[in-house]
């Protein structure tokens, strides 16, 4: 037996980055009781004083919800969460719904799949995309694996975090698709950089560039958000450089497991490779530009 959603619907949410604490704020806003934990607690201060509950482990916070939610960094991240000590997976109550949004591998989500459905917690992969200012404005896009009806229940609380879910497949198809994606906005980025490396070489300004691209196409992200990045040389992380690269080599990896050659993104992922590697700070992945000014 599931428990139905509703306004007093116990929600626990674990990740409190650039994504999660907007969204748990937007969850909070829309009146919902909310309990959060982060690894570093001070991150769920600005939450606490808004009248969510900190609980002092992932296993707490699972104990005390009916709805629990993450988004966390990489797959260790989620691994450690779910099955480190305290972990979460030991205190998920049957009839509950998981919903994870932290962007990792389409094998894991299936793990997690499995480890739900022996514990009777309905379970949905949730990747999202929108970025940090999709987070705050309550807009961002949903692609989800797993069962149609937990996606249908769900929906009330994925309308107060999103404008729109996409139902993909089973567990794991929800992060195929983001992984798929995320190696064309780092190919797009990567291509933009290298176009403005040429211009600039050739003794023109990059934003000329910028400008002929903008007036013989759509408007896309790429020129809107990360061209004044690469033109400007400030790469304050809205999708930060570590995770852009840690999302590259689990797509390059999934390619892998299925026998499919990506050229282009090993190319590019070697790029964004040396870039990272010399990073001293956090970066947004238009920092990719770096390869060529130094």
């Amino acid at each position: 037996m599931s428990f139905a959603i509703g306004p007093e619907t116990n929600i626990g949410f674990m990740g409190l980055g650039l994504m999660g604490n907007p969204m748990g704020m937007n969850l909070l806003k829309a009146g919902y009781p909310l309990t959060v934990w982060n690894r570093t607690a001070s991150r769920a201060d600005e939450l606490v004083a808004a009248g969510a509950k900190l609980a002092a482990s992932p296993r707490e916070l699972a104990a005390s919800s009916d709805f629990v939610i993450s988004i966390v960094s990489d797959p260790p991240a989620l691994e450690s969460i779910l099955w480190g000590d305290d972990g979460a997976m030991q205190s998920m109550k049957s009839g509950s719904t998981y919903v994870d949004s932290s962007t990792v591998s389409p094998d894991l989500a299936r793990k997690i799949a499995a480890a739900c459905a022996e514990r009777g917690v309905s379970f949905l992969d949730a990747p999202v995309t929108g970025g940090d200012w999709g987070a705050k404005k309550g807009e961002l896009v949903f692609m989800v694996g797993g069962d149609a009806s937990v996606l249908a229940d769900a929906e009330p609380i994925l309308r107060v975090l999103g404008k729109k879910w996409f139902h993909l497949g089973p567990n794991g198809a929800g992060q195929t698709i983001k992984l798929a994606m995320n190696l064309i906005l780092a190919l797009e980025v990567e291509a933009l950089a290298e176009a403005l490396a040429l211009v600039t070489a050739a003794g023109l300004e990059g934003e000329k560039l910028v400008e002929v691209m903008q007036s013989s196409m759509a408007r896309a992200g790429v020129l809107d958000v990360k061209a004044p990045n690469l033109l400007k040389g400030e790469y304050t992380p809205s999708f930060p450089l570590r995770l852009m690269h840690k999302d590259m080599r689990l797509g390059l990896e999934l390619a892998k497991q299925l026998k499919v050659e990506l050229p282009a993104a090993d190319a590019a992922f070697s790029t964004y490779s040396k870039v990272k590697d010399e990073a001293k700070e956090d970066l947004d992945y238009s920092a990719v530009m770096k390869f060529w000014k130094k």
